[in-house]
């Protein structure tokens, strides 16, 4: 891999990184989900705005191309885009008493099994971790375990979501950092 690196997310930035979003949710979640499940997780998943809003979304770049994007949060929101219903919470986060989100990650599949992910999970945990959170929480996609799990997270809740349709398995994890 070339040299792999992170710029925030601006407002200009939104057309693409839904294009990144739609075009990683199908072949990324084959062989985890059948095809009705990953239609219905583009209800549940997706981008939050307020993430970019808030400068905590990045998105990652090698030789110019987004190759990926993803970030935390120090909102009470867990997952989910801006079309999602039901899932908005905006409360701040006290980081002495609660962990910082992970968000939205994202991998184009042209750049898929070369370390974006890891490298971006890496990058946002580290700005929790400036801003004083001491763990994070995520909900995981299957097609995304394997890499939280590498990545020292522990799974503490395993849920369905079927508010696309087909009910999508996926599991609320969380990592001291």
């Amino acid at each position: 891999m070339t040299t792999l690196w992170f710029r925030p997310a601006m407002p200009d930035d939104l057309d693409c990184l839904r294009a990144v979003m739609d075009g990683a949710i199908g072949p990324l979640q084959q062989g985890f989900l059948n095809q009705d499940q990953i239609e219905s997780s583009r209800a549940v998943m997706g981008l939050d705005q307020q993430l970019v809003t808030d400068g905590t979304y990045f998105i990652a770049l090698i030789d110019n191309a987004i190759a990926g994007c993803g970030g935390w949060s120090r909102r009470a929101t867990l997952y989910g885009g801006d079309h999602s219903a039901g899932l908005r919470e905006p409360r701040l986060l006290d980081p002495a008493t609660e962990p910082a989100r992970i968000r939205a990650m994202y991998t184009d599949p042209a750049f898929a099994r070369r370390g974006v992910g890891r490298a971006l999970l890496a990058h946002c945990e580290a700005a929790a971790r400036a801003e004083g959170f001491t763990a994070c929480e995520l909900m995981g996609t299957l097609a995304g375990i394997p890499l939280y799990l590498s990545a020292g997270y522990q799974v503490i809740e395993e849920i369905e979501d079927d508010r696309g349709g087909a009910p999508v398995p996926m599991k609320r994890m969380r990592k001291t950092l």
